[in-house]
């Protein structure tokens, strides 16, 4: 299925399969508009957002992090983030632990909390990636590799099967990036993706994607591998390759 129909069905909580009528739709389209919803449903109430953002200045971050967790819960968290002083949100966050940091995340807009995020410690991120890939979160994972650095993020997707790897590139924000991030875990993980998905129909979509924004010179390692592949998925391949 389309990646961008698979996060706005995240965004508006259904079921991709209500979405299927978008499937013709150009995914630059579909992605603008998964963007304007975010930013309707994040600005919603933003003055009542505001004032707990400065409210929570008031207590230690101690308490403000208890609270986040036993009262306030991922959601409402998330609607915040992007609202509080950054030295202070880094300062609860480091507070939180890695499962309802990894549940922040999930509803958490990355792109208005970017100073936030990369301002975590590398420990902290590495726990909240663990969580997100024993629950099989890839669209989270894959939402926030363009907001961290490259050390930080060659550790989190060094984490990944080579199943999880594809899932997470397929739902990449940034796709102009998934050759980056396939180089930050060297050239021997590209024929192990290759043949994962040789074995695994489900993947071969999230494959194909993978293998259509490659430089030439990953295209060309992959290029030998070819002839192990199954006859629909080489010609699929040969033309994403091409």
């Amino acid at each position: 299925m389309n990646p961008e129909i698979l996060k706005l069905a995240r965004v508006l909580d259904v079921d991709p399969a209500r979405l299927d009528y978008l499937a013709d739709v150009d995914q630059g389209e579909v992605r603008l508009l998964r963007e304007q919803m975010t930013t309707t449903l994040f600005d919603a109430n933003l003055v009542v957002l505001e004032r707990m953002a400065l409210a929570s200045k008031l207590l230690p971050a101690g308490v403000t992090a208890k609270i986040a967790e036993k009262v306030f819960g991922p959601l409402l968290c998330a609607r915040i983030a992007g609202l509080v002083d950054v030295s202070r949100g880094v300062d609860v966050a480091k507070r939180l632990s890695p499962k309802f940091l990894a549940s922040v995340a999930a509803e958490l807009d990355p792109r208005r909390a970017t100073s936030i995020i990369t301002r975590i410690p590398v420990a902290t991120v590495v726990a909240v990636a663990e969580e997100l890939t024993r629950r099989e979160d890839w669209i989270t994972l894959g939402r926030f590799v363009g907001h961290l650095p490259d050390d930080t993020v060659r550790r989190c997707i060094g984490l990944l099967d080579d199943a999880g790897l594809l899932r997470t590139a397929y739902v990449l924000d940034d796709r102009s990036r998934i050759d980056h991030v396939l180089a930050l875990l060297g050239d021997d993980r590209l024929p192990a993706l290759v043949r994962t998905a040789a074995a695994d129909e489900s993947l071969w979509a999230p494959a194909l994607d993978v293998l259509g924004h490659l430089n030439e010179a990953r295209r060309a390692t992959v290029r030998p591998l070819l002839d192990e592949l199954p006859e629909e998925l080489r010609t699929r391949a040969e033309a994403a390759l091409a």
